[in-house]
């Protein structure tokens, strides 16, 4: 699947709705949220968990198959169709060039930004300090990402090309969705949604 990946520009004033997934895991199962929200406002459009029993192993660099059903399953059930699906995990910067962003972005053929709180593989030069600052995440020469730092002082997040974008694009969303946090609202709010699901469940 991954020659099916597409690097594309993708323009802000046609995205109207934005989802971010996130997935937690407790006792065996998994629980994939997906949020949906209006862009840029991020007002909250609708929301929905999707529970089942994990039956695919934990492999490294096979993320995608233990969490893709589950996530898929979540964003079957949002009422409306995303323009661009925001993922709390990698895209093309995976030891494969084939991360859960790009499973996830051809499968659904959706515009896909993979967003990670660390890095799966490459290294980039230091960031200024400020919101905004950004450097390319690389191994060998080749261009993996981007670690951009979303709020002044704070780690940076690892971004990546999931499906039908470019970097540039992706820098910009990821900026656009933010609400002074280190993640983007998306994410974020999916990260505690799941959370919360997999609580409740116990």
């Amino acid at each position: 699947m991954r020659s099916q990946v597409k690097v594309e520009p993708l323009r802000l004033d046609e995205i109207r709705l934005v989802a971010g997934v996130d997935a937690s895991y407790h006792q065996g199962m998994i629980f994939a949220a997906a949020i949906l929200f209006k862009f840029p406002s991020q007002e909250i459009v609708d929301q929905t968990v999707a529970d089942m029993p994990l039956e695919f192993p934990y492999i490294p660099g096979l993320l995608s198959f233990r969490e893709a059903p589950a996530i898929l399953t979540a964003l079957a059930q949002l009422s409306k169709s995303p323009d661009v699906l925001i993922v709390d995990g990698h895209g093309f910067a995976h030891p494969r060039r084939f991360g859960l962003a790009c499973h996830l972005g051809v499968w659904l053929d959706l515009p896909s930004i993979g967003c990670a709180k660390s890095i799966l593989v490459g290294e980039h030069a230091p960031l200024g300090s400020e919101a905004g600052s950004s450097a390319q995440l690389t191994t060998k020469g080749e261009v993996l990402g981007v670690a951009l730092r979303t709020r002044r002082n704070v780690k940076p997040v690892y971004l990546s090309i999931g499906h039908r974008v470019d970097l540039e694009s992706a820098v910009e969303v990821i900026l656009a969705s933010g609400k002074g946090y280190r993640l983007p609202e998306p994410t974020r709010q999916a990260h505690f949604l799941a959370k919360e699901a997999r609580q409740f469940k116990v």
